[in-house]
């Protein structure tokens, strides 16, 4: 698991997800391919790296939101976007706009980030159906890394609880 930063506690439980995990690789790779590629415009540069993007930034609203419906609303809206980067991705490809080999490690990490969606969308439905999903965070803070604000003007006056 990729570390993006070194704070933690249960509203970032997010970034254990795997699909969240490969969406960013996703936007990584994507940008990568947009540098190479040959004349495309940048208006249709920017609404692709958007599209790729709000993949992963949906599933971590969603994931934050903790309530099971909006939950599943905000994957709902991860999957148009992929729908959405998939097709401005294929349109690029077939005028030559992107090379194949390019294409292909796309569509290939874009086809893995669908299915563990897909699987997770099943999975929640599931729960929700069943009756099976608690919207309280249960998880104790001592789980988490939390760091005390060392930016205080006096030293000793007590703690503040401000987290980092």
């Amino acid at each position: 698991m990729r570390e993006y930063t070194k704070r933690r506690n249960v509203n970032r439980g997010y970034m254990k997800l795997d699909v969240w995990q490969e969406a960013m690789e996703l936007f990584r790779m994507t940008n990568e391919i947009l540098k190479s590629a040959v004349n495309v415009e940048f208006k249709l540069r920017g609404q692709i790296l958007d599209a790729v993007q709000s993949i992963s930034s949906n599933i971590s609203e969603g994931y934050c939101r903790r309530s099971i419906n909006e939950y599943l609303y905000y994957l709902n809206i991860s999957l148009g976007s992929l729908g959405e980067s998939l097709t401005r991705m294929i349109g690029l490809q077939i005028t030559g706009k992107v090379n194949t080999d390019h294409f292909e490690k796309f569509d290939t990490l874009h086809y893995s980030i669908e299915n563990k969606l897909l699987a997770l969308i099943k999975s929640l439905q599931t729960k929700r159906n069943t009756n099976d999903w608690i919207e309280e965070i249960r998880e104790p803070d001592a789980d988490y890394n939390v760091q005390q604000n060392t930016n205080k003007k006096s030293t000793n006056e007590g703690d503040s609880g401000v987290m980092e």
